[in-house]
């Protein structure tokens, strides 16, 4: 069986992990992690008396395609297998995909469970639309096709009611808010979700024009941005 294992989006939230999911985990024999020394901070922080040695680990950070002959190896040979991505959900804006499609294709079991995902819990708190929407994944670095996209979904979501999601490296929000204040309309809204689950977490829906009011500065913290043209 594979285990899709979420992980806290901020360390200090233990408790938006499910105590199933560490029942899950000491279900199986395999970690593929997308980090493994955050995963094995993760799993100490569900249960100091976990043994991590225990685990055969194998790293999927831009190795994922090179793992895949070691995935379908462990299938095989009957291990319970656990994916664990950086934060968040496996396979969801983050690495698991291309190992949870083989075990698709070996007909495996597949386990989602149950955690946060900074993607919907901005969304469900944003008071844009819930029923219609798409995750972007990072804009383009370039500042002129950057811009462009950002024009692009804006018509977009205008046109088909669709709430836009997208996100940025920490180091470069206060850049793409820039571009995305210079660049909408004023009666856009923009939803600005930044450090979910943690102490600091706030999310706030505002048009451009009330942001462009005021002084936000996201560098180097986890945001989700969602946009809905008007």
């Amino acid at each position: 069986m594979i285990y899709l294992i979420p992980s806290f989006l901020a360390e200090d939230a233990v408790e938006t992990i499910p105590p199933y999911v560490l029942d899950a985990v000491k279900n199986c024999q395999v970690i593929f992690a997308e980090n493994e020394r955050t995963a094995r901070r993760f799993l100490k922080s569900m249960c100091k008396e976990i043994v991590i040695d225990n685990f055969e680990w194998y790293a999927i950070h831009k190795v994922e395609q090179e793992q895949i002959n070691t995935f379908r190896q462990k299938i095989n040979e009957k291990k319970n297998i656990a994916i664990i991505s950086e934060a968040g959900c496996p396979g969801v804006a983050d690495p698991g995909q291309l190992l949870i499609y083989e075990a698709q294709k070996m007909n495996v079991i597949i386990k989602p469970l149950v955690g946060p995902s900074s993607i919907l819990l901005a969304l469900m708190a944003s008071g844009l639309n819930g029923q219609h929407f798409a995750f972007e994944g990072y804009l383009p670095i370039d500042n002129v096709e950057r811009n462009k996209k950002i024009k692009q979904l804006e018509e977009e979501s205008s046109t088909k009611n669709c709430t836009e999601i997208f996100i940025e490296t920490p180091y470069r929000n206060n850049k793409l808010l820039e571009s995305v204040l210079q660049i909408c309309k004023p009666s856009t809204l923009l939803c600005i979700a930044s450090e979910m689950t943690s102490p600091d977490e706030w999310i706030k829906t505002k048009t451009i024009a009330d942001w462009k009011k005021e002084k936000t500065d996201l560098h180097k913290k986890p945001v989700i941005f969602l946009l809905l043209g008007q």
